[in-house]
């Protein structure tokens, strides 16, 4: 994404917006089902993110938070949390591309987009605190006890509580992986534009 790439022009037509948000939300659900384990077994890595970003900068943060809504409703039929990690996983996310989306409509150039990318990361990393803390994790203690769910952070860290260990992995973790996707954005906005926008250059 070169500087001028992302510059202040009409709105895409209605067909290319909605084809294109459809597309994107295709590819969010599938992104979502390719997962990169991490050392914490049970939360694992996915550039699900990714499409709804480039749909919040190509057709507006409303859009972004659509793809995500969209993608999380599909996983809705395989979900193996009874629904709370796609609950989750849509209020990360929609934060996430709203945040950016607001940001770069302000000026919509490759700084407010990699701004706006990066802010919206942080925010997600700190919702993701107490979206962990108050409804994910109270859900899989049905499952799993709060002890060996902290067990599986004390073989990695010295931490004392549940809440400590979603500060020290949890929030950094989510930060780094919204900001992967703001990388791959930038990277390949460019040669998408063309598509998203609806037009041959």
């Amino acid at each position: 994404m070169s500087k001028n790439s992302i510059t202040k022009s009409n709105k895409p037509n209605k067909t290319h917006l909605i084809v294109g948000s459809g597309v994107l939300a295709a590819v969010a659900t599938a992104l979502q089902y390719l997962e990169i384990p991490s050392p914490v077994s049970f939360i694992a890595l996915d550039f699900s993110d990714l499409p709804a970003l480039l749909g919040a900068f190509a057709y507006g943060p409303v859009a972004g938070v659509l793809i995500e809504l969209v993608k999380n409703i599909i996983h809705l039929a395989v979900s193996k949390s009874g629904y709370v990690g796609e609950l989750s996983n849509f209020i990360l996310g929609a934060v996430f591309t709203l945040t950016a989306g607001l940001i770069y409509q302000k000026g919509k150039t490759k700084k407010s987009a990699i701004l706006g990318g990066v802010i919206g990361a942080a925010v997600m990393a700190i919702v993701s605190y107490p979206s962990n803390l108050f409804v994910v994790y109270p859900f899989y203690y049905n499952f799993m006890p709060k002890e060996a769910v902290l067990a599986v952070y004390q073989e990695l860290f010295n931490v004392k509580s549940i809440e400590m260990a979603i500060l020290i992995y949890n929030v950094p973790f989510t930060f780094i992986k919204g900001l992967i996707s703001v990388v791959i954005c930038a990277l390949i906005y460019k040669p998408l534009r063309p598509f998203l926008k609806g037009r041959n250059k």
